[in-house]
């Protein structure tokens, strides 16, 4: 029984996403839609996911339903160039095209800069993408940022705050290698947020997590076409 409402919880997803991209007004008859790859909504646990510090996150029961976040701001990783303190990559699992949807709630207000981060096309930890939903945008939040050998770096010049309180969020994340196209969405989902386009990196893993804040996760749905070589 468990297993047959998956596979219908899934048939779901996909109509779901077919619907979104023509109210987003994608072409869906210009490339396949992407196959849902991985679901998560942590009632097993946190196995299935990599962290840069086990000790900063927590499995918790919100109202009957499974969360896993981060419980401080202060990690023990530190990275060599300036980036994100707090990542959990899922394991086993690189992708080309990549959609990652999942739900967030931010746990403390910090100001302007109070955030949660979304990782994709991450190679090791001194190259990879990943947005920053800062609440406030500046040239170091609520971009779309690259690490590339260095201190991380804005790829946008986003001027659309993130109304994060204390509420579940929806965030999406859209990426094609073959246009360079990157694509964030916060609760709306027939507008981007902010994107751009960018061809440094064509595939890698994804993940979730935060610069060095502190979220709640749950119900990751990705979608997307898996790297035919791992490095």
């Amino acid at each position: 029984m468990k297993d047959k409402m998956i596979k219908q919880l899934r048939k779901f997803d996909v109509l779901f996403f077919i619907l979104t991209a023509v109210l987003s007004g994608h072409d869906i008859n210009a490339q396949p839609i992407p196959a849902l790859v991985f679901h998560d909504d942590f009632r097993e646990g946190s196995t299935k996911w990599e962290t840069t510090d086990d000790a900063s996150w927590t499995l918790t029961q919100q109202k009957g339903r499974s969360a896993w976040g981060l419980n401080k701001r202060k990690s023990d990783y530190q990275p060599k160039f300036r980036s994100p303190h707090n990542i959990a990559l899922i394991r086993d699992l690189e992708l080309t095209e990549t959609l990652i949807d999942v739900e967030v709630k931010s746990t403390r207000d910090t100001g302007n800069h109070r955030d949660c981060c979304i990782f994709f096309q991450y190679q090791d930890p001194e190259h990879f993408y990943y947005v920053h939903l800062g609440a406030k945008p500046d040239p170091h939040s609520g971009q779309i940022m690259i690490v590339n050998g260095a201190a991380r770096r804005a790829l946008t010049t986003n001027k659309k705050p993130v109304p994060w309180d204390d509420q579940w969020h929806q965030v999406r994340l859209e990426r094609d290698p073959s246009s360079g196209r990157i694509a964030v969405f916060f609760d709306n989902l027939k507008t981007p947020l902010m994107q751009v386009h960018d061809k440094t990196f064509l595939s890698g893993r994804v993940g979730i997590g935060s610069f060095d804040d502190m979220n709640d996760f749950t119900d990751v749905h990705i979608y997307g076409k898996r790297a035919s070589n791992k490095r």
